[in-house]
């Protein structure tokens, strides 16, 4: 995964940005799959060989410099960590890393703990569609995810559930989309 900084873009910008990307980038052996925008970061997941690195970062300076590069593989974390490590990665709008480090979390809780986690990885999926400009799924995803949310309250590690569900719930209420942190 790939983050540059990001200049003045936003996630109506995606589609171009992922277009733009690939051509600045034509014949190298490098595959750009996707393409997520923050108010922070121009986010691509990227298959490189990491002697190549390098020279994509180069070829892609039209869009943004380089903020960091993380080779991404599944982690076994310890539960409060993982937790932290998703809520941190929630706040600075890594949707996708945020979900990726909750799932983690999810498939190892049980009962309602287990309906609550897989709700906050709903949360972080759906504002991952928004960074795509995929409105309509984020909306979608976000009535999905109130539905989990509802069966908790209080506080899990330090994310105010409450506080969560409210702002899902006013944001698919109203269809205008905004992150937020938790």
């Amino acid at each position: 995964m790939l983050h540059l900084k990001n200049n003045d873009f936003n996630p109506k910008d995606a589609t171009i940005l992922l277009k733009k990307s690939r051509e600045f980038c034509s014949g190298m052996n490098v595959i750009i799959r996707d393409t997520r925008v923050s108010s922070k970061y121009i986010e691509f997941d990227i298959s490189i060989e990491k002697k190549e690195l390098d020279m994509l970062v180069e070829k892609l300076q039209p869009i943004g410099s380089l903020e960091h590069a993380k080779h991404v593989i599944e982690e076994k974390i310890e539960k409060e960590k993982a937790v932290k490590d998703g809520v941190f990665f929630f706040n600075d709008e890594r949707f996708w890393e945020c979900h990726e480090v909750f799932e983690g979390v999810w498939k190892n809780c049980h009962g309602k703990e287990k309906v609550l986690v897989h709700g906050i990885i709903l949360v972080a999926a759906a504002l991952v569609h928004y960074q795509k400009d995929e409105d309509s799924i984020c909306l979608s995803i976000l009535g999905r995810a109130l539905e989990k949310l509802s069966h908790s309250s209080g506080n899990y590690y330090n994310i105010d559930v409450d506080n969560l569900r409210s702002k899902v719930f006013d944001i698919r209420n109203s269809g205008k989309i905004t992150t937020f942190e938790i």
